[in-house]
């Protein structure tokens, strides 16, 4: 057969085939466009800078409050109150004499001046001494009344008393029943004057308290000492129906948040691991630890792997937390926070290509459980879409190329 006859035919499949690949990938095209409508098809960490943008206002009622991160601005939220236990409760020594309490136990000792009286031990037979003058009666508890038992003087109210004022009242109640009574009084459990400890301690138990004073660390040296790591301990004191939390390491180097407790306290020490959130165009998209004396946001940024130079939109940096009220108004002093809100939600914005940036990120602290992120560049999502049409085109060539052939075959 000529090979002009085998060739002929083929022009008008050709032509056929290659009419299937156009249409293909026009309907590919189509497709795709519809799909990726605003970029919302293609794959990303989260939103990029022009979304935050638009998002963020300062009217009440909005979702969050963007803020430019500057020196000024870096220097007035660190200006922050750490919480602190001097400023919550004060540093004072108890000066008050432990006074006796519901639910303390109590022993009573007696003496009397001659033999032969009510609380003396009877005469031995023909000897001349008359043997013990004094009797202790069993430790017993301060009832709910208050009051203890004591016999011969009946019930002797001693709830809010010191043992020495308890003393002179069983003196007087037993006067011209005993021989020149003496009255000793010792509170052996005193529950009233001690202090709870529990948490992250080796024996977490109630502990009483020393005339002399104890400090924070005293009692938590006698409840056998911190199991957890010293950087992610935290110590929570609750006195009066307010409760303070303050970071362990901070009350071991600052002498004055080792404040003394009084009898009531409660001391809780928490375990707290402190860490930020990396995630978006990040070299590494984690949850890191760091110190509880917080991380700047140079080092929040190194120990995430920095910003990925092919991927990261430099103006799009961005820490994600919630803010006091009282922070938020000193940064926005035109804001009105809705009503009965504590904290507001703050977005603070990094420009990288600003030199001035870099002076900001070591002034700027980040704080436990804060978002670090870091958004995509526009660039990036035009290469994805790009992208995406290659494949699009690709796979519609392939078919094309791929029916042609099997044509030609038949």
């Amino acid at each position: 057969m000529p090979l002009s006859r085998i060739l002929a035919p083929q022009q008008p499949l050709r032509s056929r085939a290659l009419g299937a690949q156009t249409g293909a990938a026009l309907a590919a095209l189509a497709l795709a466009l519809g799909g990726l409508s605003g970029c919302a098809g293609i794959p990303r960490a989260g939103p990029t800078a022009d979304e935050i943008q638009a998002e963020a206002t300062s009217d009440v009622g909005d979702r969050y409050i963007l803020i430019q991160l500057t020196p000024g601005v870096a220097d007035r939220v660190g200006r922050r109150p750490p919480k602190s236990f001097a400023a919550s409760f004060g540093d004072y020594r108890p000066t008050d004499e432990p006074r006796i309490g519901i639910g303390d136990s109590i022993t009573v000792t007696i003496w009397e001046a001659g033999p032969g009286g009510l609380f003396s031990a009877p005469l031995l037979n023909d000897r001349i001494s008359s043997g013990s003058n004094s009797a202790t009666i069993p430790e017993q508890v301060v009832a709910r009344d208050g009051a203890i038992s004591v016999p011969y003087a009946g019930r002797i109210p001693v709830s809010g008393r010191t043992p020495r004022d308890v003393q002179q009242v069983i003196e007087k109640a037993l006067e011209g029943k005993a021989i020149q009574p003496q009255v000793l009084v010792n509170v052996t459990r005193p529950i009233s004057n001690s202090v709870t400890i529990t948490g992250e301690v080796v024996n977490g138990a109630r502990l009483p308290l020393t005339v002399r004073g104890d400090r924070l660390l005293d009692v938590i040296a006698a409840a056998g000492g911190v199991r957890s790591p010293i950087n992610e301990a935290y110590i929570e004191v609750t006195r009066g129906g307010r409760t303070t939390r303050v970071a362990f390491s901070r009350v071991v180097a600052d002498p004055k948040e080792n404040i003394y407790v009084h009898p009531g306290d409660d001391v809780t020490v928490v375990r707290d691991p402190q860490a930020f959130l990396a995630l978006g165009a990040t070299g590494r998209n984690a949850e890191v630890p760091f110190e509880t004396d917080g991380i700047t946001l140079a080092e929040a940024l190194a120990q995430s792997g920095g910003v990925l130079d092919m991927t990261a939109d430099p103006k799009g940096v961005y820490i994600f937390r919630f803010e006091p009220i009282s922070i938020v108004r000193q940064l926005r002093p035109d804001w009105t926070p809705p009503p009965g809100a504590i904290t507001a939600p703050v977005v603070y914005q990094l420009d990288l290509t600003d030199p001035v940036s870099l002076f900001a990120q070591q002034r700027f602290a980040v704080l436990n459980r804060d978002v670090l992120y870091v958004s995509d560049a526009s660039a990036v999502q035009f290469e994805k879409i790009a992208n995406v049409f290659n494949i699009a085109f690709s796979a519609a060539n392939n078919a094309a190329t791929a029916a042609y052939y099997v044509k030609t075959l038949k």
